[in-house]
């Protein structure tokens, strides 16, 4: 059965002081700043209203005046966007109900088709989590620990998410590392899809014991013995933007759409 688009709501992590690209939601991307571009494509992706959740006012000003988008000044101190977006929806007085997708701020070219396919998810299953990945199909992108992969089970359900080459392939690897054997190796995307409610439930969660190991928060929820629903994305996620060389990269893209 094809479940329906259910409505739903986007919020936007944007916090100023990046490590790798400082000033991050404000550098241009074909003369807009980038967190005003990744807010656009959230409301083209259909969402009935959009939250941007930052700590500077500069932030808050570059996307003035952008209908359907609003603004949630959050703590400075927050650990991590899962917090600050627990905060911003006690801003906007979600229901517990309410589908929020969590859109990076670093994906001005995330595809609308991807961005409503996490709220489908989550509204088609019983998961308290849903989320998108992608083939690998280079060998180096999977040995790569800023790649993040993630196996599934049957029931299209996470088991786990790695900074290491999962699943091993023990022969194919002990003769060679070079090329990638035949199978479903995945490469996870880092956009989520949760109700409201459980987004205070994951913020309010003590960090578990592998999120500390490999760095990655959805584990924490793993951890917990929730379910992460995983689909293939229905369109391709360009990378995002972490350092200079990633927003000269996207400033050609623009250029060229």
């Amino acid at each position: 059965m094809t479940v329906e688009i259910p409505s739903f709501v986007v919020a936007v992590p944007a916090r100023y002081a990046a490590t790798r690209l400082p000033g991050k939601p404000l550098r241009l991307l074909g003369g807009e700043p980038l967190v005003r571009r990744v807010a656009e494509r959230a409301l083209q992706a259909g969402a009935r209203e959009v939250w941007v959740a930052t700590d500077d006012a500069r932030v808050s000003e570059a996307i003035a005046g952008l209908a359907g988008v609003h603004v949630a000044m959050t703590s400075p101190d927050h650990a991590s966007g899962t917090d600050r977006l627990a905060e911003c929806a006690r801003q906007a007085g979600w229901s517990d109900d309410t589908v929020v997708v969590n859109l990076q701020g670093d994906e001005p070219f995330a595809p609308a088709a991807g961005i409503r396919e996490v709220a489908r998810l989550l509204a088609a299953g019983q998961a308290r989590m849903s989320t998108l990945a992608a083939p690998i199909t280079e060998a180096h992108e999977l040995f790569d620990p800023n790649v993040v992969k993630l196996v599934r089970d049957d029931t299209g359900h996470a088991l786990y998410f790695s900074r290491a080459p999962i699943p091993w392939h023990r022969d194919a690897f002990a003769a060679s590392r070079e090329t990638l054997p035949p199978g479903e190796w995945l490469r996870h995307i880092g956009i989520y899809g949760y109700r409201a409610g459980f987004l205070q439930q994951f913020a309010a969660m003590p960090a578990g014991r592998l999120e500390q190991v490999e760095s990655l928060e959805q584990l924490r929820v793993l951890e917990a013995g929730h379910r992460i629903a995983v689909a293939l994305t229905p369109e391709q996620f360009p990378p995002g933007i972490d350092t200079p060389d990633d927003l000269l990269r996207a400033e050609a893209r623009w250029a060229a759409a």
